[in-house]
């Protein structure tokens, strides 16, 4: 990108938005268990940033999983630190069994990882 196209020469973050005309199409899985959003987020996995904005319930959360794995699995990560603004998001990051519905891998987070659970949060 040059600055005549980005005159603040700020780093664009790549971005996945989905709107849906309520057919039913965008909750309909792929051969990995992935609906139409999550595989689109997954095709940028290899980005450093990526912003993914989605109607709510729309499975942000998972594409993250699929992504996160990914980076773990294939791309040198030793570690994925997933950040949320309240408690109640992060009951979406518990373990969750990708692999019965196709994925490579499932998600697991330890105990002592999930500080969403942690003695004295609140």
């Amino acid at each position: 990108m040059n600055s005549a196209s980005n005159p603040t020469n700020a780093y664009t973050v790549p971005s996945v938005s989905i709107t849906t005309a309520r057919t039913g199409a965008s909750s309909k899985a792929n051969a990995l268990g992935m609906r139409a959003m999550q595989e689109r987020a997954y095709a940028k996995r290899g980005e450093q940033y990526l912003l993914i904005k989605s109607p709510p319930a729309s499975g942000k959360s998972r594409a993250l999983m699929f992504i996160a794995l990914d980076k773990l699995h294939n791309q040198g990560l030793r570690q994925a630190i997933i950040v949320v603004p309240e408690r109640s998001i992060g009951g979406s990051f518990a373990d969750e069994s990708l692999s019965q519905y196709g994925f490579y891998w499932d998600w697991q987070v330890a105990p002592q990882w999930n500080l969403c659970n942690a003695p004295g949060v609140g």
